[in-house]
């Protein structure tokens, strides 16, 4: 019981901790620059995250899986946004 209480909290948590880059995410969007997120650390946490979701289902622990899966679908958006912004303030050939 104590287990599945603990286990229900860990999960919900992480998925608050899974969602903090969205946070990144809006300063990127608002101050349409990507200078100050590095793609190298999420590049890092997607396989740490795919580990623990695929460890959780080879358990059936939902736990795991919910809150990793989260993660790794906001850490590619972080990356796909900070791409995309770094992309667009990069110096342009034709700007020469």
């Amino acid at each position: 019981m104590l287990s599945d209480v603990l286990g229900l909290a860990a999960a919900a948590w992480g998925v608050v901790m899974a969602i903090a880059p969205a946070l990144q995410i809006h300063r990127m969007l608002r101050t349409r620059s990507a200078d100050d997120v590095s793609l190298g650390y999420f590049a890092l946490l997607i396989p740490g995250f795919l580990l623990w979701v695929f460890y959780g289902l080879s358990r059936h622990d939902w736990p795991l899986v919910i809150p990793n899966t989260v993660a790794t679908a906001v850490a590619l958006v972080t990356i796909a946004v900070a791409a995309r912004l770094k992309r667009i303030s990069a110096p342009n050939d034709l700007d020469r």
